[in-house]
């Protein structure tokens, strides 16, 4: 008996939890355009790089000034070419040598990093053991060798992905 009565009350709460209110009616505004995201890249950019370049220009010296707008006009160029590109005709093929790219940028980088450590810490720091460098400048190794590891990690991703067959 009891059960039922708890039974009845749970459901007219979630009767009355569920009633449409006034605020499950609200409307919200369509985006008017369909802008690609390249474009709005694009228009983002100059928004925020035009009234740098109007600001810096008059307080810079002339040569400066002039090499500073040359290269605003090429970012408009540039930015310009970009967004004519369509994604959505880009295939994931052709996105191979760009993730082989970076994964062997990441996995070099990291290496880099840490024979610049090394040679760092060897040269400036002799009187510090093996155990006293790693305990100093843990955050450092660490960090260098997590972005060899992601590296490492994006170039067995791509050497697993399966190719495309052929036609013949």
């Amino acid at each position: 008996m009891y059960i039922l009565v708890f039974l009845k009350r749970t459901m007219d709460f979630e009767s009355k939890a569920n009633a449409p209110t006034s605020t499950d009616n609200i409307e919200f505004a369509q985006q008017t355009t369909n802008r690609k995201p390249l474009q709005l890249l694009r228009d983002t950019e100059a928004l925020l790089r035009r009234p740098t370049v109007g600001t810096l220009s008059p307080i810079l010296p002339l040569k400066l000034s002039n090499k500073f707008q040359a290269a605003s006009s090429l970012a408009d160029d540039s930015f310009k070419e970009l967004a004519e590109i369509d994604l959505d005709t880009i295939s994931d093929f052709e996105l191979r040598p760009v993730r082989i790219r970076v994964g062997l940028s990441f996995v070099g980088f990291g290496a880099l990093m840490m024979l610049v450590l090394l040679l760092y810490l060897n040269t400036l720091h002799p009187e510090l053991s093996t155990g006293e460098q790693i305990r100093q400048y843990w955050y450092q190794y660490v960090w260098f060798v997590s972005l060899g590891v992601a590296g490492m990690f994006m170039l067995g991703r791509e050497a697993m992905r399966p190719m495309p067959k052929r036609r013949k």
